[in-house]
């Protein structure tokens, strides 16, 4: 059985959040993300990786040369491809190589199956599950002189309880749960998680996509039902399962983590999603030749969650020195800011309003990347609890029923 571990400091982190690192309307609004061009210079000190100019302020911009090749294993879609790709290359002097994983369990049962050699360098756990990671010697201890970018990060993004010391781990970015429907097959207003479960069974059945992760689709249960997620009640858990796998299942297409690519292809006219993958289907469908109007984007009511992704160096890294490189990399102003264009996700970086007033003044959908004091309210972080593992006990069956 699962240890029990309450982790990801719901009342610090979220408390931090509540009070800073908001962006209230303004520049950061609606609209379409504009995806900006490389560095034209091979200094990222000097430059501003997003085409303007480099951004005022006390921020460290050391850039660690590195060689040879660098693997990942993250969520899909999680990095502007430049990063990963030429101005890895150029800037850092690393080819990189980039693998993607459903859920923090996927990752987990890779990691262990590799026993220390799984051939990744850099790894992309959610907070809570660091420890775990720690205890079953999956991630190594970082070299903090190899990170001095690190002070770039606001204080609320570093020493959380799942790593007091940064020890393991440095925030890649935080981010929320909600859903996104075609308004011209669903006609009415949509608001909760109750609503989105309602248009699943009715007008969406057959249509609908959810994150392929046990926690969210149980958490949409527990939501709904004005519960916590985090709750180990036997009987919420027996009535979770009863109604997902008895009511629900039957509805699903398919489970999908990253629906924006499918959702812009037409595959779906209702998805769970979170908020940056959501924020991308917008352009995608604008891409594919679609409407974005026809689309609405929902942050789920009245409770959704909360989570902090984190960089790690996987253990028996092949180029630990390249690792902790592009990390620190990524902690400069320009090139966490360009990130966070295309993924749409807080980076978490000190002074954010006034970043993206400099780098990023034309930042569109702005209300899906930074949230409200009054929204980040209603946020609960997971803990890792035993009941983890009969949600996935619960997935497996709806799936089973789903045949999706």
């Amino acid at each position: 059985m699962t240890k029990q571990l309450r982790m990801l400091a719901p009342e610090s982190f979220r408390e931090h959040l509540s009070r800073r690192a908001f962006i209230q309307g303004g520049t950061a609004a609606a609209g379409f993300a504009v995806l900006l061009t490389a560095c034209g210079s091979d200094d990222a000190a000097d430059d501003a990786a997003t085409g303007g100019e480099a951004a005022t302020g006390d921020y460290s911009r050391v850039v660690n040369k590195a060689s040879g090749s660098l693997a990942m294993y993250t969520w899909g879609d999680y990095n502007d491809p430049d990063i990963v790709g030429a101005l890895a290359e150029s800037e850092l002097g690393v080819t990189m190589k980039v693998d993607y994983y459903p859920s923090n369990e996927d990752l987990i049962t890779k990691l262990a199956a590799g026993a220390g050699g799984s051939g990744f360098d850099i790894v992309v756990p959610t907070g809570p599950y660091v420890p775990q990671m720690i205890e079953k010697g999956l991630i190594q201890k970082l070299d903090m002189s190899l990170i001095p970018n690190l002070g770039n990060l606001d204080a609320a993004y570093v020493s959380q309880t799942w790593d007091p010391n940064n020890e393991y781990s440095v925030c890649k970015n935080w981010g929320s749960t909600g859903f996104f429907y075609d308004k011209t097959k669903i006609t009415r207003k949509m608001e909760t998680w109750q609503d989105f479960i309602d248009a699943c069974m009715n007008e969406g059945s057959g249509n609908c996509a959810m994150i392929d992760t046990a926690p969210n689709l149980c958490g949409m249960w527990y939501w709904s039902q004005g519960k916590n997620w985090n709750s180990q009640d036997a009987a919420d858990l027996d009535a979770c399962e009863k109604f997902l796998v008895d009511d629900f299942a039957q509805h699903i297409k398919a489970f999908d983590s990253y629906p924006s690519t499918k959702l812009a292809e037409g595959a779906y006219i209702l998805s769970m999603g979170w908020n940056g993958d959501l924020r991308q289907a917008y352009t995608r469908i604008a891409d594919a030749g679609g409407n974005p109007e026809d689309w609405v984007w929902v942050l789920g009511t009245p409770a959704t969650e909360l989570w902090m992704d984190t960089y790690c160096v996987a253990a028996g890294a092949p180029n630990p020195e390249a690792a902790h490189a592009w990390i620190n990399w990524l902690l400069v102003p320009e090139i966490s800011i360009k990130d966070l264009q295309y993924h749409g996700y807080n980076t978490g970086m000190k002074s954010m309003d006034s970043l993206i007033a400099e780098l990023a003044p034309d930042l569109q959908y702005g209300d899906m990347i930074f949230f409200s004091p009054e929204q980040v309210a209603t946020f609960q972080t997971q803990e890792i609890t035993p009941t983890l593992d009969r949600m996935v006990d619960i997935m497996n069956k709806v799936k089973a029923k789903a045949g999706a």
